[in-house]
């Protein structure tokens, strides 16, 4: 299941180009600092049910669900996704898979071995292929496909549209070892990262023209050589189905079909109940159903304390029965209506809970890691200080807490950007810019020049007689005309008053007795209506509980949509035709602050919310018409916010809007409430899931974002065009790949450079804890937790779920034995 706020494709496309953009950061003596962690901290193990294959039944098909349909089918090309990569996990070669502690392994289904066999003068890699290693049409996978791949891959030729190349073209040449089953590589320069290469594999009709590289493999995969191969893909259906390979040489598929479909992440709590599907990632709101279904297996039949109606009180039962059988058909018909749908949600309900009990949720935690992204191109954030003052005003315990803390996983903060917690090399690396201290964050603020003052100063470069100052003269000499005007037309209505004063005593004795009879009439209509107000205000209190709720679920307010926090909204919304419309939104408790703020200005609100007590007296609030130019005072919520030469300390915090991404929002919530404290204000935006990340993140539309990076075995390679320092194109702008915040510096990209020529181990993993070291000094990123990873699975399946670090083996994936085979594939919930 792909999350938003996770770049399309990036599990593949991390090894590529380095990224261009600005900021160059000075910190003496980083290559030591750590705030503790052992070399390998111990991960969280994967959840898969593991089952010796003699225990698994053959036969049977089983239903994965995916986000979408695969839009190709080489992993190489751009729009690879998340699907591309698992379908052609279970058809293609993969040399060095990730095992559960996150680390390279030799896969003997394709090599019985692969290592360095010479250092000097250049680097060479001997593969030793398994001799049983075959394509789907009986040909042998050898030395000519590796050199087909290496052509395409190697970026000398233009024709062929990859995404990647890193490694690639550091190869010098390919040629036969001393038999068709051995392939010599050998390396212009060193690459450590020489596992990564090769992965997946695919056959030299594939990629050795650039006509089916391009082409042939987006639709189709003729020929291949995994435990299962391609039988069909139906668009219609939104399915691609795998059947078993029968010239594949390991270990036989439990198997006898598997099929990935195509299925919403709204969509997959229906899928899971009816039988749709078997397998499937899922959030939090799915895993809570599924506990809560198998919690209620024994309850004899009674409804569940939960779903819809449940909410319902004794009181409000009572009213709506009623109104369904009472006088006022009317009335009675849209109760009587009300009632059936809720019944009929309510037996959907419970069919959906008794087939939920079937599934387990198995969870662990996903090699992918959240993180606060800070752009450095411009702006507030271009300082290095401020950088560093934000991270160090989080609470990241907190922040991971919020996430993983419900779930039953350990909630510990990220400490790497290069490696997850149970990785070789693993190392709490944060100690380089510091832990939480908002003491320590205001300090910095304050050394960059935001002070609390700040924002009511004028800027440092204005001149005496601006214009500005020039009509605020002008609007001088108009009050003072303004103000005759108003003492002439006051004389005027006080001659008037005293000739119609008789006339108004007369009036108002006529205006009392109308008023007393106005008030018997109301009295009793109150109390014919007494029991219907009755029934009026539970269901006002109900709507008032709705929406406080929602306020609070939100924590977010629509201020305009001229991208201004606080601006008035405009008399007629703006078509959103053509270009897509962004809602600008404040803190819904900011908002509130704001609004009773300039109320008391007008002089319609006490500080406590209530009318002023000047309100009821002539004359009216004091400084409610206040001379043009006056600055309005600042809302509560605003007056310990930090400025600079006029300017308030505000950043953009754009966020997801979908269903989807609610924990993202609630961790951004809560970031935006610990910079407060400190003297940040946040304009938080909504953007829809779909534009998020290419609209906004890609683009640089933004100050402060939350998105995720996969894991990887290979940091030197992959890790570099993330964190690679910005450069200039020739036309002005900044060359963009990965590095998505646009901060770096040189000596991070030398560190990795060193590391990816680094032939030795030990010394390479030093020099990349040197680098992430530099990284988190450089504030453009702060790692917050490792992502959860819960997975919905039939629990009479094995060898499958939160895999984790790890890449499944499709070829153990299958029902218990003592669940008839064949009889999954139709099952009906």
């Amino acid at each position: 299941m792909s999350h938003v706020g996770v770049p399309r494709g990036t599990v593949r496309k991390r090894r590529s180009l380095a990224l261009l953009t600005t900021g160059v950061l000075t910190i003496p003596v980083l290559a030591g600092c750590t705030s503790g962690g052992e070399e390998t901290s111990r991960g969280v193990p994967q959840d898969i049910a593991p089952t010796a294959r003699q225990a698994v039944a053959d036969g049977s098909t089983v239903n994965w669900a995916v986000d979408a349909m695969p839009a190709t089918f080489n992993a190489f090309q751009a729009d690879a996704d998340s699907a591309t990569l698992r379908i052609t996990g279970a058809l293609l070669p993969t040399l060095f898979p990730m095992d559960k502690f996150g680390r390279p392994k030799l896969n003997p289904d394709y090599l019985e071995s692969a290592k360095i066999i010479e250092r000097e003068p250049k680097q060479v890699v001997l593969y030793k292929l398994n001799q049983q290693a075959v394509w789907s049409d009986g040909r042998e996978i050898g030395a000519p496909d590796f050199v087909a791949q290496w052509r395409a891959l190697r970026g000398k030729d233009s024709a062929f549209w990859t995404a990647r190349n890193s490694g690639y073209e550091r190869i010098e040449k390919i040629e036969r070892g001393a038999d068709d089953l051995q392939v010599r590589v050998t390396f212009a320069k060193p690459y450590a990262d020489w596992r990564a290469l090769f992965s997946p594999l695919y056959p030299k009709e594939i990629t050795g023209s650039p006509d089916s590289f391009n082409d042939g493999a987006r639709t189709t995969l003729k020929n291949t050589a995994g435990p299962f191969v391609l039988r069909g893909v139906s668009k219609a259906k939104g399915t691609v189905t795998l059947a078993r390979n029968p010239r594949w040489w390991g270990d036989k598929a439990k198997l006898d079909t598997l099929v990935f479909r195509a299925v919403a992440a709204g969509d997959r709590t229906e899928a899971l109940a009816d039988g749709t599907v078997d397998v499937a990632d899922i959030d939090a709101a799915t895993a809570d159903r599924i506990a809560l279904a198998r919690r209620d297996r024994g309850s004899n039949g009674q409804p569940p304390a939960h779903g819809p109606g449940s909410e319902t009180t004794p009181a409000a039962a009572l009213r709506s029965w009623a109104l369904a059988h009472g006088s006022d058909e009317e009335a009675a018909e849209i109760a009587q209506a009300a009632r059936e749908k809720n019944r009929k949600a309510v037996v959907a309900y419970i069919a959906e809970q008794k087939a939920l009990r079937d599934f387990a949720v198995r969870k662990s935690l996903e090699p992918a890691y959240t993180q606060l992204a800070l752009n450095g191109e411009s702006g507030p954030l271009a300082d290095d200080r401020v950088r560093r003052a934000v991270a160090r005003a989080l609470d990241r315990e907190e922040l991971a807490r919020t996430v993983l803390g419900p779930l039953g996983l350990p909630a510990k903060p990220l400490g790497s950007h290069l490696a997850l917690a149970g990785q070789p090399g693993y190392k709490d690396g944060s100690g380089a810019l510091g832990d939480q201290n908002t003491k320590e964050a205001q300090a910095l603020l304050a050394d960059a020049g935001w002070t609390r003052g700040g924002a009511a100063q004028p800027p440092k470069d204005t001149k005496a007689g601006s214009e500005a100052e020039k009509k605020g003269d002008q609007g001088d000499k108009g009050e003072e005309s303004d103000a005759e005007g108003a003492k002439e037309a006051a004389e005027k209505k006080t001659a008037e008053g005293a000739q119609s004063e008789k006339a108004g005593r007369d009036t108002e004795e006529k205006e009392a007795e109308r008023e007393k009879a106005e008030k018997a009439e109301k009295a009793e209509k109150a109390e014919k209506k007494e029991a219907e107000g009755e029934n009026a205000e539970g269901e006002k209190a109900d709507q008032a509980s709705e929406d406080s709720a929602a306020s609070r679920d939100e924590g977010l307010y629509i201020v305009g949509e001229d991208n201004k926090p606080g601006g008035h909204a405009p008399a007629q919304a703006a078509s959103t035709g053509g270009a897509s419309a962004i809602h600008v939104l404040a803190s819904g408790r900011t908002a509130a602050t704001q609004s009773a703020a300039l109320r008391r200005q007008a002089g319609a609100l006490g500080e406590d919310g209530a009318v002023a007590a000047q309100d009821k007296q002539p004359g009216g609030a004091a400084g409610a018409y206040a001379p043009v130019g006056t600055a309005a005072p600042a809302p509560a919520a605003a007056k310990g916010q930090l400025g600079k030469d006029g300017k308030a300390l505000t950043l953009r915090f754009v966020l997801p809007s979908g269903p989807g991404s609610q924990s993202l929002r609630s961790v951004g919530d809560k970031i935006a409430v610990m910079l407060e404290k400190i003297g940040i204000g946040t304009e938080i935006i909504k953007v829809p899931d779909e534009s998020y990340f290419k609209d906004h993140v890609a683009s640089g539309a933004y100050d402060l974002a939350l998105y995720s990076w996969p894991a990887t075995a290979y940091p030197a390679t992959d890790g570099r065009p993330i964190y690679a320092k910005p450069e200039p194109a020739t036309d002005g702008s900044l060359l963009v790949e990965q590095n998505y915040t646009r901060v770096g510096t040189d000596h991070i990209d030398q560190l990795f450079d060193q590391a990816a020529a680094e032939l030795d181990e030990k010394a390479a993993r030093e020099l990349l804890k040197q680098a992430d070291a530099r990284i988190w000094a450089a504030a453009g990123s702060i790692p917050l937790f490792q992502r959860p990873q819960l997975v919905a699975v039939d629990k009479k399946l094995a060898n499958v779920g939160a895999f984790g670090f790890a890449a499944p083996r499709y070829q153990d994936i299958g029902f218990k034995n003592r669940q008839a085979a064949g009889s999954p594939a139709d099952r009906k919930k």
